[in-house]
């Protein structure tokens, strides 16, 4: 995998800058660990024997590599040649654990007993729990109040694969806020627990360590269409972005490639000139958010706001170091959508290829229409997530799917 240093590139920095963002802010009680993990995990991620485990589990157990297919219909609509990386197809439903995998490979070459992890919408929680259950590890998951109640399927799915979901009934109650206290108890058992970050988001190594964990999807990509379209990458890559790590493995080995554009969604929520959005590239200023120096959703005087948004995955009031770093800096365009443009994207994928999307990834699927494509360009979009989880909160509001929503 590819170790950027030089100061043109996207990639992260021997101090764990992405530009100006990124970093380490953290408390003196966990210098230690994130210490620790920083000596550690490249020679660890980088050993042999840490990749034929880790390839072998994606392979065997994940059910990777993931189809990239030609969505037929949608292309003829938005007037381009349309593929969809299939993240949703893998096992437990969404590109999380490609993730989790790797953090857990690691944890256990550290020496560590005890799992941590935050979630939103459950998908990083159920994909933690996934491999606390192969690895035979405790489990403890921190989820928002909220969360609890709008993914309650995936809190049961947790439930029976041993972990322990702690709902978290601070600030919003929602992904934020788990983060916080999944922090919390970091600080408190520093010595035998092992915290697997969801996203690209925390003090470094955090970012970099999850985006070379998804990275799997864009070397994929690479492979794939130079099997479909004789070249090895498209004019546009789309993903949605929440904390980023979905679109971070989207894009990871194509950032400082030129030739392709980079369209990221992130949540309106009810519109980003409204006090209900999670739009942070959009309204957030710098600031520090999980011990990682990002763009944050705050007051004047630093109090973080609360994000907004239908989806509990988007729900974040920061957003990468990666990502801020190539949206200041042009080379990502970032567009918001809100809530009844996800609603319609979801049916609409749904009604044209039979493909039910995660909410979070209906976000990308509707920003096809904010980009004028030429007939000959290809674009992949990453569904990063399949939307089984969703159906109640598709169901309630399909007034807002237009003619899909007639049944």
């Amino acid at each position: 995998m590819k170790t950027m240093t030089d100061n043109n590139s996207f990639y992260v920095d021997e101090n764990g800058f992405y530009g100006d963002f990124g970093g380490a802010y953290i408390p003196e009680i966990l210098y230690k660990c994130v210490e620790d993990l920083r000596k550690a995990y490249l020679p660890i991620v980088e050993s042999d024997d840490f990749k034929k485990e880790y390839h072998a589990l994606l392979r065997d157990y994940v059910g990777r590599p993931s189809p990239l297919y030609y969505a037929k219909r949608m292309s003829e609509k938005y007037g381009c040649k349309l593929y969809l990386k299939r993240e949703d197809l893998n096992h437990t439903g969404a590109h999380k654990i490609n993730n989790t995998i790797g953090q857990i490979l690691l944890a256990k070459r550290m020496g560590k007993k005890r799992i941590i992890a935050e979630t939103g919408a459950g998908q990083h929680g159920v994909a933690t729990a996934t491999v606390c259950a192969l690895m035979n590890m405790e489990c403890e998951v921190f989820m928002g109040k909220t969360d609890v109640e709008r993914q309650h399927t995936n809190v049961e799915r947790m439930k029976m694969l041993g972990a322990k979901v702690h709902p978290v009934m601070t600030g919003n109650m929602t992904l934020s806020d788990a983060c916080s206290e999944a922090i919390r108890d970091w600080c408190g058992h520093p010595s035998d627990t092992f915290y697997i970050v969801g996203s690209t988001m925390g003090p470094h190594p955090y970012p970099d360590l999850v985006a070379r964990m998804q990275s799997v999807i864009s070397e994929e990509i690479k492979w794939q269409l130079q099997e479909k379209i004789g070249r090895d990458y498209p004019d546009y890559l789309m993903a949605c972005i929440g904390g980023g790590s979905n679109a971070a493995g989207t894009i990871y080995h194509y950032v400082d490639d030129d030739r392709v554009k980079i369209v990221l969604a992130e949540a309106g929520g009810s519109g980003v000139d409204t006090d209900r959005t999670a739009a942070t590239i959009h309204r957030g200023t710098v600031g520090i958010l999980h011990g990682s120096k990002m763009l944050v959703m705050q007051t004047p005087d630093g109090q973080i706001e609360e994000a907004y948004t239908i989806s509990a995955g988007l729900d974040y009031p920061g957003v990468g170091p990666m990502h801020c770093n190539m949206a200041v800096k042009g080379r990502s365009k970032v567009v918001a959508i809100n809530d009844d443009e996800a609603i319609y994207a979801g049916y609409e994928l749904t009604r044209m290829e039979g493909i039910i999307p995660a909410i979070e990834s209906a976000h990308a699927v509707a920003a096809l229409k904010k980009v004028q494509f030429k007939p000959d360009d290809v674009v992949v979009l990453t569904v990063s997530g399949r939307g089984d989880k969703d159906v109640e909160t598709y169901l309630f509001n399909k007034l807002k799917a237009g003619e899909y929503g007639n049944f």
